[in-house]
This record gives C-alpha cells, structure tokens and sequence, in this order.
C-alpha cells in the first residue's frame, strides 16, 4: 500500500497544477480527495466532495495558490 500510495500521489499532484476553469481544478480537486480517502482507509466519495469542493473555491479563496497563467 505504502509503493501505491506514493506513486499515486506523484502522479495526482501534477493533475494539480493544470487547472485553468473552477470546473478542470473541481475535478482534479475530486480526484486527488477521493485518492487520498481510499488510501487512508476513508470514503472515497466524501474524499471526492472535499476535495472538489476545495479545488473550486480555491481561486477564490486564496487566488496567490491558483495564478491565472492566461494573463488576463
């Protein structure tokens, strides 16, 4: 569990950093949170939740972790 873990994460974290719209970091927001729950023995779609929760609002919430690459 621990190779799996490790593995998931590297490739969960670089889905990350690729959101441009509130709806593509939802969904990675989702993915990344429904990962971690399953591999820490937790529900995977509370994990979902949290996380998709999370990934949307995090531009307005701290819109310094979320830049806009775009320029505008």
């Amino acid at each position: 569990m621990g190779k799996t873990l490790i593995i998931g994460s590297i490739a969960l974290l670089g889905l990350a950093s690729c959101g441009q719209t509130d709806l593509s970091r939802g969904a990675s927001g989702a993915g990344i949170g429904a990962f971690a729950a399953a591999a820490t023995d937790n529900d995977p779609v509370l994990g979902a939740l949290a996380g998709g929760a999370a990934g949307a609002m995090c531009d307005d919430v701290a819109p310094q972790l979320c830049p806009n690459y775009r320029g505008y």
